[in-house]
């Protein structure tokens, strides 16, 4: 009998044998979650999200990123190459580069240019010095594995899918559509361009972002408004309802809310049927990177009711998600696996204020000071040029 596998595997990288090759893995990145979220805010998950994949999956409740900096970039590399920044050679989102004497992106590439919106961004994988998984699975099956990274970063889409896949897209925050590179192919296909035509930014951003359940609800969290919390855009406030209409135009502040989720999963169900994932016997990949979180969590903090909401609602993308490869591939084709980039620590003015531990990290204190010990034993001079942050 076939059997599907699903995993979540929190802050690290587990290998799953399945007694048969499924017809598509899919790998779900969530930026910046923390482990705890699944046990804090369980009760409130619906049956078919994170509680079908915890009921019928394999959980790691003790795994751990064995490097720093953790954040976007070097755990999207270090999930799909199996192995350390040190190897794969993506030590952080950015890095200086003493021979260019500036800071660089970890996907920067200044050979391409940007398809299908109105960034000038140039992306691609060329810093990555490692293979992924699916870069092995294209090899393995003389490339005619398909393999599609889908994000809202493009690093969070560019790094899974390794150096040769079928594609990788992204959200151009100034056009509002889904967006490429020439690395991988000269025009967008036409799936990606009729789903751009839908103009969904304009739609999410046309309305409020309220709570998705009760107030009552949300217990797990602190009060909706408090003094941890940023504006991400001047005059939406602090606390729900989100009058996201009042800036409708702006289609970066999409990235702010858990409706970019919601767009990631759409493409993510039109890729698969666009690009006949899963539909023979040749395994193919899905990347998934959810990013909503970790612009919410920076600007309203872990404990914030804005966290547990995109949560939630997450939940819910997710139980579509898996709705749609139980009728698209098969409830028994295919493997899906759960994890994160990163974590985030408590914000240190809470934490001071409930008598905890913590604090801030000052870089020009310590640029400063390394470069004073540095020049009493080598001689003046500027020997610490850039800390990035």
């Amino acid at each position: 009998m076939k059997k599907i596998f699903f995993a979540i595997f929190i802050i690290g990288f587990i290998v799953i044998y399945a007694q048969q090759k499924p017809k598509l893995v899919v790998g779900i990145v969530v930026d910046q979650m923390r482990y705890d979220y699944i046990a804090r805010f369980y009760a409130d998950f619906e049956a078919d999200g994170f509680k079908r994949l915890v009921d019928k999956g394999f959980l790691y409740r003790n795994a751990h990123y064995d490097f720093m900096p953790t954040k976007t970039g070097p755990g999207h590399a270090s999930i799909y190459t199996g192995c350390p920044p040190a190897r794969h050679g993506i030590i952080g989102n950015d890095w200086y580069n003493p021979l260019l004497g500036k800071t660089v992106n970890c996907v920067f590439d200044s050979t391409v240019f940007a398809v299908g919106g109105t960034s000038k961004k140039q992306v691609s994988p060329q810093k990555l010095q490692s293979t992924t998984i699916t870069d092995e699975l294209r090899l393995f099956y003389n490339f005619e594995s398909k393999v599609v990274g889908i994000s809202l970063k493009d690093r969070g889409a560019v790094l899974p899918a390794g150096h040769n896949p079928s594609g990788a897209y992204w959200y151009d925050s100034q056009s509002g559509k889904i967006s490429t590179s020439t690395y991988y192919m000269k025009k967008l296909p036409k799936w990606v361009v009729d789903y751009n035509k839908q103009k969904r930014p304009s739609t999410f951003l046309s309305g409020k972002w309220n709570l998705l359940k009760d107030i009552s609800i949300y217990n797990e969290s602190i009060a909706d408004e408090n003094s941890y919390e940023k504006e991400f855009k001047k005059g939406l406030g602090v606390s729900f309802p989100y009058r996201l209409s009042a800036f409708k135009n702006d289609l970066s502040l999409l990235a702010y809310t858990p409706f970019t989720n919601t767009m990631i999963k759409e493409v993510s169900m039109k890729a698969v049927i666009a690009e006949k994932m899963g539909m023979d016997d040749i395994p193919d990949f899905l990347t998934i990177s959810f990013s909503a979180t970790d612009a919410v969590g920076h600007l309203f903090g872990p404990r914030s009711i804005e966290v547990q909401d995109t949560y939630l609602r997450l939940d819910q993308e997710i139980s579509e998600l898996l709705s749609f490869l139980d009728n698209t591939i098969g409830e028994n084709e295919y493997m899906v696996f759960l994890t994160a980039d990163h974590g985030v620590s408590d914000i240190p003015s809470y934490m001071h204020k409930n008598k905890m531990i913590g604090g801030y990290h000052n870089n020009s204190y310590i640029k400063s000071h390394l470069n004073s010990e540095l020049s009493a034993v080598f001689g003046e001079g500027t020997w610490i040029n850039s800390i990035i942050k």
